[in-house]
């Protein structure tokens, strides 16, 4: 298991968060490729998307539904700034994760996160465990609080 898998192994066991973290025979680097992998709809793999503060250069964490987009305005009133996608070179340094892998839990660094209203109609939701082989089912509102997000209308 790599450094990364253990650490949002660690993260969640640290939030109270129990998951099975499985690696899967095939990519899980998008949404789609993840429900083929996992069996189950697009609608309920997590993405974490990293965007970054055009005033404060924070970086902020958002989780959303598979086929959903990050609503760009709605995002910036939460955060009270213009955002843009981080540079993926920079989210590896930061976050300790590379694209396609990057998780909702175990970031090394202390990431403000939003996740998205529409998460909270599934009773189980898959993101990803810091690998793009990696994943793991949760309840979204149990993965929610273990990635201290603020549940609200991010995605369109």
């Amino acid at each position: 298991m790599s450094k990364s898998v253990e650490r949002v192994r660690q993260a969640a066991h640290a939030a109270g968060l129990d998951i099975e973290i499985r690696q899967m025979s095939d990519s899980t680097h998008t949404a789609e490729d993840a429900a083929i992998q996992c069996g189950v709809t697009v609608e309920q793999i997590v993405k974490s998307l990293i965007f970054q503060g055009a005033d404060t250069h924070n970086l902020y964490l958002f989780l959303v539904s598979g086929p959903r987009k990050l609503d760009l305005v709605k995002a910036a009133r939460l955060t009270g700034e213009a955002l843009h996608r981080a540079d993926p070179k920079y989210i590896r340094k930061e976050t300790g994760f590379a694209i396609g892998g990057v998780s909702p839990l175990g970031h090394l660094i202390d990431i403000k996160a939003y996740a998205d209203e529409s998460l909270m109609q599934f009773d189980v939701v898959w993101a990803a465990a810091g690998g793009t082989n990696f994943v793991f089912p949760s309840e979204p509102e149990a993965l929610a609080k273990a990635a201290k997000a603020q549940i609200a209308d991010i995605a369109g």
